[in-house]
């Protein structure tokens, strides 16, 4: 390696123990010592035309390059049947025609993920993804050509993230460039939190579609609250907005509005108690009327929506909303290398894109306004860790930051009890979060329509902690990789469950009870209108085994569900359920990262290894001719 002889090496190797930092160090360095050449001019993207829009969405906390799995389950149903995002592995390369052992098919897929892995490594990280940004704000002839957006999800999903309360990624943020943001799990924090954090954020906060609840609007607190955030919370008191609807922003020479729509469910699949004076929702008409006025008032080059509805939302938008160009969306983690046209209801075509998740792509749109036409042309890039130098000033921010002292005033949770983990009080963030728990026996991964490995540690986790027949985990699409062999850290396990009301619980539950659940879970996932769905995966269940048919109807999709040691579920009787991220409630057990970790270093064996015995997989029928689903790990049928 460059600059390191092996004796200084091995020296390193020896410290990894002791020194908190040294992980991280070492990781570059071992990814360092076989690169895979870069290929020639692979991030040169020469700008075509006069504005450049660059898109980011769903880091999910992520500052650092991670390892992380794409879906070989993800199916369309209805009219998403076949289409894009809803193609896996070999589907979407040659949909995308991208070739199958390039790096591309390890970016966008899972196929040979762990060989794939070692071969071109880690992704993402803002050092990286900064270096990237300015790359091509170079390629369009500087920042003032271009605008960056970021589609949500970009406060939460790690432990500095909880720790600081988004702090850490909106001072990151600052750093990359990001221009205007939309949110979701942005606004589960508390108000006052968010609204720091917008006064923070040196770009718009922006959505159309967060409105303050009218009973706020009289209420003497709710103007406190705005007059204490100098006026933030209370964009348009007419309209009810609570931010700013949209922004204009001159890019090239050119006027580009963009509109923002957060998460439309966001009061269904998050505590309300975060945001008890905002209203959330997908306002289809009041997009639609929102972009006639502005083409008749501001009187645009273009309009764009950021939007952080899910991809087949923000397909079927784009054709009941006529006057969009482009859709940046977000949500569904989907990374689509070419962008979905879609004819609108004026017989326009509007552009869709997705652009991943956890950092690992950049989304590039071009804009040529020349001949009195509007051409727009997209590419994505991926994020190749080792292809691209780490910027300087976010290197020493996360550095800065990592070394803060987790400290008495730290909020871990909504329960008094577990608001701080006494244990960590005064260790460095980077100190808890390389902690090293124990060694792979497989890759771990979450992302996929129904179960995923890390998933599985976690609903072991929960059965371990309360004895329990079944385990239920949030079907949520954030959540690193650990390949196999590698140590899983606490920042692993951290990226798998750090959220804000993260207590765990248990309950007895009837058997029919539960397979209602199912149902109801399942409808979320696959009924056929994507305005009726919520967004997430289904929820990961631990020690039972079933059948679903993703292609029928509510109460007609699951059969066939069986505890692990074979016995039938019966509907009359009653079993011992334990979960964690409840959202109607605020369950006294511990923190789901603390389950997590006891029974991780009490579970591996004595060479330090954490072995699965079984993965909860489901049967699959009825997706046999489904291009969502690839290389199934379960049983079909």
């Amino acid at each position: 390696m460059p600059g390191m002889d092996k004796r200084t090496f091995l020296k390193l190797i020896a410290m990894g123990s002791t020194a908190g930092s040294i992980p991280w160090l070492l990781s570059k360095a071992q990814a360092d010592l076989k690169p895979t050449p870069m290929p020639k001019n692979y991030y040169s993207i020469p700008k075509k035309g006069q504005a450049r829009i660059l898109h980011t969405t769903d880091v999910h906390g992520q500052l650092l390059p991670v390892y992380f799995r794409e879906p070989n389950v993800n199916l369309g149903v209805g009219e998403a049947f076949g289409r894009p995002p809803h193609l896996v592995g070999r589907s979407l390369l040659e949909k995308m025609e991208l070739p199958i052992d390039g790096p591309e098919a390890y970016a966008y897929t899972y196929l040979d993920f762990y060989n794939a892995a070692k071969k071109y490594g880690k992704m993402g990280g803002f050092s990286h993804v900064k270096t990237l940004l300015d790359m091509l704000r170079k390629d369009a002839g500087g920042i003032e050509n271009t605008i960056t957006l970021d589609g949500g999800d970009l406060w939460q999903g790690s432990g500095t993230s909880l720790w600081t309360r988004g702090v850490d990624m909106v001072e990151a943020s600052n750093i990359l460039g990001v221009d205007a943001m939309i949110g979701h799990w942005e606004f589960t924090y508390e108000e006052q939190e968010v609204l720091s954090n917008i006064a923070l954020f040196k770009g718009d906060f922006i959505g159309q579609n967060v409105r303050v609840k009218e009973d706020s609007l009289m209420d003497d607190a709710y103007a406190e609250l705005v007059d204490k955030n100098d006026g933030l919370g209370l964009f348009d008191e007419d309209e009810g907005y609570a931010f700013q609807p949209y922004v204009m922003k001159k890019v090239g020479g050119k006027r580009i509005a963009v509109v923002g729509q957060a998460f439309p469910r966001t009061a269904n699949a998050n505590p309300p108690e975060f945001f008890p004076d905002w209203s959330f929702g997908l306002r289809e008409d009041d997009m639609a009327d929102l972009v006639r006025t502005i083409h008749a008032e501001e009187k645009p080059d273009a309009v764009v929506m950021l939007s952080h509805n899910g991809m087949d939302v923000d397909i079927k938008m784009a054709e009941n909303v006529p006057g969009i160009d482009a859709v940046f969306g977000g949500h569904t983690h989907d990374g689509i290398p070419q962008p979905i046209e879609v004819k609108s209801k004026d017989g326009n075509t509007c552009l869709v894109t997705n652009a991943g998740s956890n950092g690992k792509f950049v989304g590039v749109m071009d804009f040529d306004f020349s001949d009195n036409k509007k051409k727009l042309h997209y590419s994505m890039k991926p994020v190749f860790s080792n292809w691209l130098a780490a910027d300087s000033e976010m290197e020493a921010y996360l550095s800065q930051m990592r070394s803060k002292k987790y400290d008495e005033k730290i909020v871990e949770a909504r329960n008094e009890n577990l608001k701080v983990n006494k244990d960590r009080i005064g260790k460095s963030y980077d100190e808890i979060l390389t902690e090293k728990l124990a060694i792979a026996d497989r890759t771990l991964y979450r992302r996929g329509n129904f179960m995923g490995t890390w998933d599985q540690v976690l609903c072991n986790a929960l059965r371990h902690e309360y004895k329990a027949d079944i385990s239920f985990s949030a079907g949520v699409r954030w959540g690193t990789s650990t390949l196999k062999g590698d140590w899983i850290t606490m920042e692993d396990v951290m990226s798998q469950c750090s959220m804000t009301y993260a207590e765990t619980y248990t309950s007895e539950i009837t058997g029919k009870n539960l397979l209602e659940t199912l149902e109801q879970i399942a409808d979320n996932l696959f009924d056929p209108d994507p305005y009726l769905q919520s967004g997430g995966d289904m929820v990961r269940v631990g020690g039972l085994d079933y059948t679903i048919d993703p292609t029928k109807k509510l109460y007609e999709r699951i059969s066939d569900a069986r505890l692990d040691n074979g016995e039938k579920i019966k509907a009359d009787k009653s079993y011992k359920l334990a979960g964690w991220a409840t959202v109607n409630r605020t369950p006294d057990g511990r923190l789901m990262w603390d389950v997590a970790r006891d029974y991780i270093l009490k579970n591996r064996d004595s060479d330090n290894v954490l072995k699965l015995p079984k993965i909860n997989h489901p049967k699959l029928v009825g997706v046999s001719d489904n291009l969502g689903v690839a290389d199934y790990e379960g049983e079909t049928g």
